[in-house]
């Protein structure tokens, strides 16, 4: 259980495909979405930690190699009322089909375009969508 005031540390991927749409998930029982990664295991570097959480909830094979930072940045957690995520940001390309694993119930590949019909999380809105490329 998360307490209010609580800062979470994850490490999330930017992924969007040649259309330009962004990939978003929603895990079991909630509304929001959100990028595909999540939190550290012991002696996990942020590269590490997302490699791993990418093959767990998307069934893709990313090397730790492969991934370019982005950056760290800081917002309202999507699922945990009062706490905060920080989140160490790559940008990732996947090759190959993806599909919902883990606790992960839904994914989704959206166009900006759709994005004020959805609900997502607010490190997307307020810290992703200036890293999209342009149309």
């Amino acid at each position: 259980m998360t307490q209010a005031g609580e800062v979470i540390r994850v490490s999330a991927a930017l992924i969007v495909d040649d259309a330009g749409r962004l990939l978003v998930v929603r895990k079991r029982g909630t509304t929001v979405f959100m990028q595909p990664g999540g939190k550290p295991d012991p002696g996990e570097n942020p590269a590490q930690t997302l490699s791993r959480e990418l093959a767990e909830e998307l069934g893709a094979s990313v090397p730790v190699e492969a991934l370019e930072p982005l950056g760290s940045f800081t917002a309202a957690a999507a699922n945990e009322a009062g706490a905060t995520v920080v989140a160490e940001v790559f940008r990732a390309r996947l090759e190959g089909p993806v599909a919902a694993a883990a606790e992960i119930a839904e994914l989704r590949w959206v166009h900006p375009r759709e994005f004020p019909g959805l609900a997502l999380a607010p490190l997307i809105t307020e810290h992703m969508l200036p890293l999209l490329p342009s149309p």
